[in-house]
């Protein structure tokens, strides 16, 4: 099918800021696919790509020593330079609908996206004297994350997989650490859940309200901590000194998180 990606429902992704340079997704296909401004007085610093936006936003990590920008487009992954936008590497991904939504997570010389109909992809970065290439190495159906992003702690990816379920995924290995069922009661049928990452533990909040701190540990899951905090909800909370702040579809509250 056609890629949609933000043309279809809006573009969600997030801009991200690096030093006094703020970069947006803006999709625009007159070469303004990903644009850098300047953060303070919104000046155009450069523009790049021919890319259609999706939901996904960018983020700023350092690969093979080379600081640079990753997105996640409707049509593929991205590894673009910081200074002046010019291409890195690209790997073509494709859906019918581009719902690319999950934020890249970086481990290493990798990058993970994924999406419901591709599942989870590692994409591999080498750098070689005439520069960048970048293979797709395994795609894992198990932990095929729809709309909610995972997180890293070590080489370990945790996550909502598609069986409405949390899991923890080897990335080394490519395969499923461990699953657990039975924390998403959502009637639209899709299980959401934000993750924090916080040491050794995650403090994760479910689509129905539930406040949980597991651990972050490969060999099995485990739950530390549970509390029903607040209603439905698909937001990611903030977490700043001890307080968590969140919202549901009917108010926003701050927590005061206790050891």
């Amino acid at each position: 099918g056609q890629a949609q990606g933000a043309t279809r429902h809006g573009n969600d992704g997030s801009p991200v800021i690096e030093g006094e340079k703020l970069i947006a997704l803006v999709g625009g296909t007159n070469r303004a696919g990903v644009v850098c401004f300047n953060k303070k007085t919104g000046h155009v610093l450069w523009k790049s790509q021919e890319e259609i936006a999706a939901y996904s936003p960018p983020v700023v990590s350092e690969i093979n020593g080379t600081r640079q920008i990753v997105a996640f487009m409707a049509s593929a992954l991205l590894g673009l330079d910081l200074t002046d936008g010019h291409l890195l590497w690209r790997l073509p991904l494709k859906t019918s609908l581009a719902r690319h939504i999950t934020t890249p997570v970086v481990i290493g010389d990798s990058v993970y996206v994924a999406s419901h109909e591709f599942a989870l992809v590692r994409a591999r970065i080498s750098k070689a004297n005439e520069g960048y290439s970048v293979v797709q190495e395994w795609t894992l159906k198990d932990a095929a994350f729809n709309f909610a992003s995972p997180v890293a702690v070590g080489e370990y990816l945790y996550g909502v997989g598609p069986s409405k379920n949390l899991v923890c995924i080897d990335t080394v290995a490519g395969k499923l650490a461990w699953s657990k069922e039975g924390y998403f009661t959502s009637a639209a049928g899709k299980a959401w859940a934000s993750m924090i990452v916080m040491g050794k533990n995650i403090l994760t909040l479910t689509d129905g309200g539930q406040l949980l701190l597991i651990a972050a540990d490969p060999k099995d899951f485990q739950e530390h901590s549970r509390a029903q905090v607040c209603g439905f909800n698909w937001c990611y909370p903030a977490y700043a000194k001890g307080q968590l702040f969140l919202r549901d579809n009917r108010e926003l509250m701050c927590l005061k998180l206790l050891p």
